[in-house]
């Protein structure tokens, strides 16, 4: 499938959506451990008892991850996708189609939900942010370009096929 066929704004929202899911889902376990972290059954019992210390830990967690999502989501309200020609550079809204040693992968790049997989159609698409390190490297680059990303497994290279 040809990426300039995919509807960004589309993809875009399904994406919106997705983390708005997470988020009502992080909101209600962080509710549930806040709860439980105040709730009388896990009141220390002698100076050894950790309960109450390790619920409050989780509640806390859940309530970065529920002002993180907040976050992630308030990055992608004002986004608008733009079109990108075969001679473009990529940035912000690209859909970029990679070979790593013939294996493809196409990649949507956005501020937030980096690492999320989004079936689309017949593609699955990542979610790349320019902050990961391969999505760093990319900034910039054009079709036809190979872009390395060293790991700890070694260097990796991609080539740039498709950018729209």
């Amino acid at each position: 499938m040809e990426l300039k066929s995919v509807d960004k704004s589309q993809l875009l929202e399904t994406l919106r959506a997705r983390l708005e899911d997470d988020l009502r889902n992080v909101t209600l376990a962080q509710k549930a451990a806040q709860e439980g972290a105040t709730h009388e059954e896990n009141r220390q019992e002698s100076d050894k008892d950790m309960r109450s210390t390790e619920v409050s830990y989780l509640a806390r967690g859940q309530a970065e991850r529920v002002i993180s999502l907040r976050e992630e989501l308030a990055l992608l309200v004002s986004l608008r996708p733009r079109a990108f020609s075969e001679d473009d550079a990529v940035a912000a809204t690209a859909l970029v189609r990679l070979i790593e040693d013939e294996a493809e992968t196409v990649h949507f790049l956005v501020p937030a939900g980096g690492g999320l997989r989004l079936d689309w159609q017949r593609l699955s698409i990542g979610i790349l942010t320019p902050r990961s390190p391969l999505g760093q490297n990319l900034l910039g680059a054009r079709q036809g370009d190979v872009v390395g990303l060293d790991g700890p497994e070694g260097s990796r290279e991609f080539e740039v096929v498709e950018v729209a």
